[in-house]
């Protein structure tokens, strides 16, 4: 069986970077998303730099047999991870008794339900080449986010569980690091259907690219959490020290006149 790093949600943004950076580093890629086309074209942009062509292959992560076929596919193809990297999530804006309820309940399906069954299901894999996890979080981790209360909740659940497993799985030669980036300009802000900014978000702004990098580097020198950028280091370390009831207020994603801050 051919090691490979495998990585979900590679077709835009944050995942897309991580796959280059992968890449570059000589890893060889099996990408999964949803859109095909958008998949081919990052494979054949890889090759172009004369690094082995990823394999590629759709899946929907809402789907519960996701992980199941995600499996069978990399078996079939024999191959299997070195590496998992769980880059696939998106969130929703608005307050959780009023969007869709089924919505939000695929929002745990992909962004903690998924995450959890890939990172559980190739631990021996991952074990036999000394491999890893890397599980995309958020400095959302770290706080409560009205206005995007499951979206907010499920990072924190995925920082929680990837201590735990950096714990669990160290005796057994298997890293695992929770990537926490702030602000980044992806289609995700589109699909959450738009973020609140301001000035001081947009000075936490990083790209895509420098949050794959600081988070391949951090994974491979073994670090259980990587917050990307000094802004959102020093933010972390702040919020221990405000009190939950102004942190509600500051985090509040609500438009204004809605019950957000004022």
């Amino acid at each position: 069986m051919k090691a490979v790093v495998l990585i979900t949600g590679a077709s835009s943004g944050i995942g897309s970077a991580l796959a280059k950076v992968f890449a570059a580093h000589g890893h060889e890629l099996a990408l999964v998303a949803r859109r095909q086309d958008r998949l081919e074209a990052l494979a054949d942009e890889i090759a172009a730099t004369g690094r082995p062509q990823p394999t590629v292959f759709t899946a929907d992560l809402e789907r519960r047999e996701a992980a199941s076929i995600i499996a069978a596919e990399l078996s079939s193809q024999g191959l299997e991870p070195a590496f998992v990297v769980n880059n696939a999530g998106f969130g929703l804006r608005g307050e959780a008794a009023a969007l869709p309820r089924d919505e939000q309940l695929a929002m745990i399906d992909v962004d903690v339900r998924a995450l959890t069954e890939l990172s559980l299901m190739f631990v021996d894999s991952l074990a036999r080449h000394r491999g890893g996890i890397l599980n995309v979080a958020s400095v959302a981790a770290f706080l409560p986010g009205p206005g995007m209360a499951v979206y907010y909740a499920s990072k924190a659940y995925v920082l929680s569980f990837s201590e735990a497993l950096h714990r669990e799985l160290a005796e057994r030669g298997v890293r695992v690091t929770a990537l926490c980036p702030g602000p980044v300009p992806t289609e995700f802000q589109a699909r959450a259907g738009g973020m609140a900014s301001n000035a001081a978000m947009r000075a936490l702004e990083l790209s895509a690219e420098r949050v794959a990098q600081i988070g391949y580097d951090a994974f491979m020198a073994g670090k259980r959490v990587a917050i990307a950028g000094i802004g959102n280091r020093l933010a972390v370390s702040l919020m221990r020290l405000v009190p939950n009831a102004l942190i509600l207020r500051l985090a509040d994603q609500r438009p204004r006149g809605a019950g957000g801050a004022q």
